[in-house]
C-alpha cells in the first residue's frame, strides 16, 4: 500500500495528469469534492463537482488545491486554472461543454499560478520519497479486514446481551412462580388475615426495530459497470479515459461497501478486485494519450499498449 501511494505520488510529480487527480481526490475526499483534469494549451485545467453549492466554497477550496500541488511540485505545471459546477453525470467532454458555455457551466472559475519550490525543498521531497521507498511494506487492515472484526464484536456483545436477558427473565419468571409456594409453608400468626402480594407482571422485552432499508449498493456498481464496459469500447480522447476511471473506482467502492451479510457478498469481493483493474487500465489509456499529445525533444520511442478492459459479468445475482 506504501509502495503504490508512493508511486503515485512519483508520478504526479513528473507531471502525471491521472496521478494528480487521485492525490487531489484524496485530499479533498472529507469535504464530498471530486476533480478531474486536463492539461491543453499550457494550462491544468481541473473542473470540480460536489452535491451542493457550499462544498465548492472557493476561499477554502483554492487554497486546498493550491498547497496540494505546490506541496508535490508537478513538473511542467505552473499555470491552474479550477473550475467548479454541481456534479453531473455522464458528460465526457465537460471542457468543450464549459468553452462553449462558461455562464450555465460553472459556478465559478479561477486561474492561479503555482509558486516554484525551492531548490532545498525539492530534494527534501526527493529524499523522502526514496526513504519511503526503503522502508519494507508492512501488512496493513483493509476495510473488510476491519468491518468483519467490528461485527465479530457486535455479535459477541449482542449474544451476551441476549443471555444476560434471558437469564434476568427466567429469574424473574422463577421468583413469581414460586413465591405462593414459599407464602405457603410459613404458618401465618392467628387473628391477623394475612395476604400475600400480587405478583407483578412481567413486562415483554421491545421488539427490535426493523432496519432501515438502504439502496441496493450492489446493483448500483453493475449498472456503472455495464456503462463503463460498453463505453469502453468507443473512447479515444483522455478525458474519456479518465472518466471511465472515475467510474469504475466509484463501482468497485459501492462493491466493497456491500455488507457481509448479504448473499452476493463473495461475488461483490471478486468485482472490488476486477473493477479496481479495470481503473488502472483506463488510467494506463489516459497516461498513453497524454504522452502521445506532448510533443519530445529527444527521439520517441514506441509506446506500449495498455491491455483492454477486462470482462465483467454483468449479470446480477439473485439477492
Amino acid at each position: 500500500m506504501t509502495s503504490t501511494v508512493n508511486d503515485i505520488v512519483k508520478q504526479a510529480t513528473q507531471g502525471s495528469v491521472a496521478a494528480i487527480i487521485q492525490v487531489l481526490n484524496e485530499k479533498l475526499a472529507d469535504s464530498g469534492v471530486r476533480t478531474r483534469a486536463i492539461f491543453a494549451d499550457g494550462v491544468l485545467q481541473i473542473l470540480c463537482e460536489a452535491a451542493t453549492a457550499e462544498q465548492l466554497e472557493p476561499s477554502e477550496l483554492i487554497g486546498q488545491i493550491r498547497q496540494t500541488l505546490e506541496a508535490i511540485a508537478p513538473r511542467n505545471i505552473r499555470r491552474v486554472n479550477i473550475n467548479s459546477r454541481i456534479v453531473r453525470e455522464q458528460q465526457l467532454l465537460w471542457l468543450d461543454e464549459i468553452n462553449r458555455d462558461p455562464e450555465s457551466q460553472l459556478l465559478w472559475s479561477q486561474e492561479i499560478t503555482l509558486n516554484k519550490p525551492n531548490l532545498l525543498r525539492h530534494m527534501l521531497n526527493e529524499w523522502n520519497q526514496h526513504a519511503a521507498l526503503q522502508k519494507p511494506n508492512l501488512p496493513t487492515r483493509t476495510a473488510v479486514q476491519l468491518r468483519e472484526r467490528h461485527q465479530f464484536w457486535r455479535g459477541l456483545v449482542g449474544g451476551a446481551s441476549a443471555s444476560l436477558l434471558l437469564l434476568l427473565g427466567g429469574w424473574a419468571l422463577y421468583s413469581w412462580l414460586g413465591a405462593p409456594k414459599r407464602q405457603a409453608l410459613t404458618p401465618s400468626p392467628v387473628n391477623s388475615p394475612s395476604s400475600s402480594p400480587e405478583p407483578a407482571p412481567i413486562q415483554s422485552l421491545p421488539t427490535p426495530a426493523s432496519p432501515v432499508s438502504k439502496q441496493d449498493d450492489f446493483a448500483i456498481a453493475v449498472r456503472l459497470a455495464q456503462q463503463a464496459s460498453q463505453e469502453g469500447l468507443t473512447a479515444q480522447s483522455q478525458a474519456q479515459w479518465l472518466e471511465l476511471a472515475a467510474r469504475w473506482q466509484r463501482a468497485s467502492d459501492l462493491m466493497a461497501g456491500v455488507p457481509a451479510e448479504d448473499d452476493r457478498y463473495k461475488t461483490a469481493q471478486d468485482r472490488v478486485l476486477a473493477y479496481h483493474k479495470n481503473k488502472e487500465l483506463a488510467l494506463e489509456k489516459a497516461n498513453q494519450q497524454q504522452t502521445a499529445n506532448q510533443p519530445t525533444a529527444s527521439e520517441s520511442s514506441p509506446t506500449e499498449t495498455a491491455p483492454d478492459i477486462l470482462p465483467i459479468d454483468t449479470a446480477t445475482p439473485n439477492p
